[in-house]
């Protein structure tokens, strides 16, 4: 199973039998809307709490997927899910509610990968048969705790990125029809010591570009063999810092196309989203809504999505620390 120094390569490769997605209203203002499941009217989803509102969002993103696999909550034999506020209380919390065994895991932003390699895993080795593989995020929570109270209205830099408010959860399975798994490449921490958490982009994207670099290597597979690669938030400013990397590291981009989902989920131009997306269901929306019903109508066939985190907590960010990042690819194909 395992091929190279990171990469997981499954000879029968886990299924992922059905998705959910559900976004807040900026997303579904995007040029993206008409491919996620649920789009909230507002940010609140008449929950007292913004927090409260990121844990509906998620619960509902699962109830979605276990409907649209025709199952129930009682066939989930495993939930694994993250998030990005504290002790990720949303997918813990939402985890109360599903009733699955739980494992939680955290990547930052990278969790919708993360979360779907785990599962793949855990079905490809035989520990379950269906698991769940969910993360959600809220522009408010996030703003909240990472950066300054929203209320603040704090003026942000071009190169800050805009949380995508949305949850997008998978159910893996031994078998059925749907997308396969067929590899996944775990990630590094790398860090080249940026310090700045507005302007993450820059941060993430040489983990980016190692993830995938690595995953080539392991399974000696060049980019033209992907009819998509695309990162998982690196928005308008890290995104052409990957590629540049990539191109100075000998990886031949021009074979196949290269795009990020912080810069798809968004009309950058139109909206007011900085330099685009960003948050753990950035990847996670955009790959189980937008890129798996392309690949469902038969226009994509290969793709690496390649979700990117940045591991700062306040407190790091507080105590001058420069902000670790990592990079989880997975590899779908119809």
């Amino acid at each position: 199973m395992k091929r190279g120094e990171r990469t997981w390569a499954f000879p029968t490769p886990p299924v992922i039998l059905a998705t959910g997605t559900v976004v807040g209203p900026d997303e579904g203002e995007g040029p993206l809307a008409a491919d996620f499941d649920l789009v909230h009217p507002d940010m609140e989803l008449q929950q007292p709490t913004w927090e409260k509102a990121e844990r509906l969002l998620l619960e509902q993103a699962v109830d979605i997927a276990i409907s649209n696999a025709k199952l129930k909550k009682e066939d989930v034999e495993l939930f694994v899910g993250g998030d990005l506020l504290n002790q990720i209380i949303s997918s813990t919390f939402a985890a109360r509610t599903i009733g699955a065994p739980y494992i939680g895991t955290f990547g930052a932003c990278s969790t919708s990968m993360e979360t779907l390699a785990l599962a793949s895993l855990m079905v490809a080795s035989g520990a379950a048969g269906k698991v769940l593989a969910g993360t959600s995020s809220h522009n408010c929570t996030v703003e909240k705790q990472f950066r300054y109270p929203t209320e603040y209205g704090s003026q942000k830099p071009p190169t800050a990125q805009y949380t995508v408010t949305g949850a997008g959860a998978a159910l893996v399975g031994a078998s059925g029809d749907g997308p396969k798994v067929t590899a996944a490449t775990i990630g590094k921490v790398v860090d080249l010591g940026i310090k700045d958490p507005f302007n993450m982009g820059a941060a993430m994207a040489p983990a980016a570009v190692d993830t995938i670099q690595a995953h080539l290597q392991d399974l000696g597979r060049e980019p033209g063999d992907y009819d998509l690669i695309v990162t998982g938030d690196l928005a308008g400013v890290g995104h052409p810092i990957a590629e540049e990397l990539l191109k100075r590291n000998g990886v031949p981009l021009e074979q196949t196309t290269f795009r990020d989902c912080g810069l798809l989920i968004y009309d950058v131009g139109r909206q007011k989203v900085q330099a685009g997306g960003s948050g753990c269901a950035c990847s996670a929306v955009v790959t189980y809504g937008h890129l798996l019903k392309r690949m469902k109508k038969g226009e994509l066939k290969r793709i690496l999505v390649a979700a990117t985190g940045a591991l700062l907590s306040p407190l790091s960010f507080q105590q001058g620390e420069s902000i670790p990042c990592i990079a989880h690819a997975v590899s779908i194909e119809a």
